[in-house]
């Protein structure tokens, strides 16, 4: 019953057991003693210049994210689009609310500033 999953199993096992080697061998065969010049950051051969922990603005995490909420509808819209003639009517007015709940979305963010670069 279970003999089609055996090769998944094995297939897991086998990851596993080299992941688990891989770590072992690097503690075993890695550098033990910090100096600062393993220490330092490694940037295209270059001296780092300032530090490596900088603030950034949170303008690019917003984008970021008010990028990925209304990408995120293309998951929903594709499927939709496929099976759009044999779902009929009331799939059309489902549609319709979904993309006027992100338009209302869009609107929102844009009168709040949030698509503003400056």
């Amino acid at each position: 019953m279970l003999w089609p999953y055996i090769p998944i199993a094995i297939m897991l096992l086998i990851a596993t057991g080299l992941a688990v080697a891989i770590v072992v061998l690097a503690h075993m065969f890695g550098p033990r003693r910090k100096t600062y010049r393993k220490g330092m950051p490694y940037e295209s051969g270059m001296v780092p210049i300032g530090p490596g922990m900088r603030r950034q603005p949170i303008r690019f995490y917003r984008i970021a994210m008010l990028f990925l909420l209304f990408d995120i509808e293309v998951v929903f819209l594709l499927p939709w689009a496929i099976v759009f003639r044999k779902l009929g009517t009331f799939a059309f007015v489902e549609m319709l609310v979904f993309i006027a709940i992100l338009v209302v979305g869009y609107i929102y963010a844009w009168h709040k500033g949030a698509l503003e670069w400056e």
